[in-house]
């Protein structure tokens, strides 16, 4: 019989990495859509996620979306995208 204190973290471990598996996938959607840059929760995802993972988010945004003005978190000083596009 296991510790009833093991079975709650268990729970709690299951239920943290199933919310940044949804979080996660929800930003890569989000960078790698070809809808539209302005997606409000997308917007928030990309503001929290490191610095590498938000350029290259950006990145992703700027090459889909290149004509369009940056959203929030992509803009840089002059009010263009702060990131150049990715390679082929």
């Amino acid at each position: 019989m296991t510790a009833p204190w093991l079975r709650w973290l268990s729970l709690f471990v299951g239920i943290g990495v199933g919310v940044s598996l949804f979080l996660g996938w929800k930003w890569y959607a989000y960078v790698t859509n070809t809808t539209s840059p302005y997606d409000e929760v997308g917007i928030e995802l990309n503001n929290t996620v490191p610095q590498g993972m938000r350029d290259w988010g950006c990145a992703r945004l700027q090459a889909s979306f290149a004509g369009a003005v940056p959203p929030y978190g992509c803009a840089g000083p002059d009010g263009g995208w702060r990131v150049s596009p990715p390679g082929p």
